[in-house]
């Protein structure tokens, strides 16, 4: 299977970054413990460096201006390390203290801070290096308004460092992707990171709830999209996975 973006996904010369980005830094972080005991998992260290640092300096580098990240478990340590690690980015806390809504919820409840352009979402848990091009400029340069309401960043499975799953989607020649079917392995899995329309978050139900649902409809309405990030990747999610992800970044 050729891993060239199609033409359709190609990159347009005129397409415009997007300047806010999503953060989800609200979980339990329960595969992380014993770490997670005293700590909230975005602030676990991976090469010397908090995860919620290195996608700060992801989104920093994309050129975002304006930065929401969702809070639950020991937020005031999330709020305090991110206000001494703000520097000239426009952080906004969304506050899930009362209720952990989850990755659907966490986006419903945050929709009033994210304006009405399209947007990243970033989980925390994963961490990633660029390849030939940053990869949040990869999506942007992919995203076709007309077409989208989600684009996932995803990587081969054979990639994907650190991540015992089977898989997440296929993906056809236009860039559509769709779900693994029970019982089979996906060719690609869903890096935590995507760009995604407002018009993703339309109707959401009420409560903690995931982002599943939102992908679920797009996928149905031939609006969900993949691109492949050419570069590494990590799924950082347990203790035993941070040596070999450290490892394999000293490698590099």
């Amino acid at each position: 299977m050729s891993l060239l973006p199609p033409l359709s996904l190609r990159p347009t010369p005129a397409a415009r970054m997007p300047e806010v980005a999503m953060l989800m830094a609200a979980g339990l972080g329960k595969r992380m413990r014993p770490l997670t005991a005293t700590r909230p998992k975005p602030l676990v260290e991976v090469g010397g460096k908090a995860l919620l640092d290195h996608a700060l300096d992801r989104v920093r580098a994309a050129g975002v201006k304006r930065v929401v990240v969702n809070v639950h478990y020991l937020a005031d340590a999330l709020e305090a390390h991110l206000r001494r690690r703000a520097g000239d980015l426009d952080i906004v806390i969304s506050d899930e203290r009362d209720e952990l809504l989850e990755t659907g919820g966490g986006l419903a409840h945050a929709r009033p801070l994210l304006g009405d352009a399209p947007f990243f979402v970033i989980n925390t848990d994963n961490l990633w290096i660029d390849g030939p091009i940053d990869a949040l400029r990869l999506l942007g340069q992919r995203w076709d308004d007309a077409a989208m309401d989600a684009l996932l960043l995803v990587v081969p499975l054979a990639r994907a460092n650190c991540h015992r799953g089977r898989g997440d989607f296929h993906m056809d020649s236009a860039g559509h992707i769709t779900r693994r079917r029970p019982g089979r392995v996906a060719p690609f899995v869903y890096t935590g990171v995507q760009l995604v329309s407002p018009r993703l978050l339309v109707d959401p139900p009420a409560g903690p709830f995931s982002t599943n649902i939102f992908w679920d409809r797009a996928i149905a309405a031939g609006r969900a999209y993949g691109v492949v990030h050419q570069g590494l990747w990590f799924d950082v999610g347990t203790p035993q996975a941070i040596p070999a992800a450290e490892a394999m970044l000293a490698d590099g």
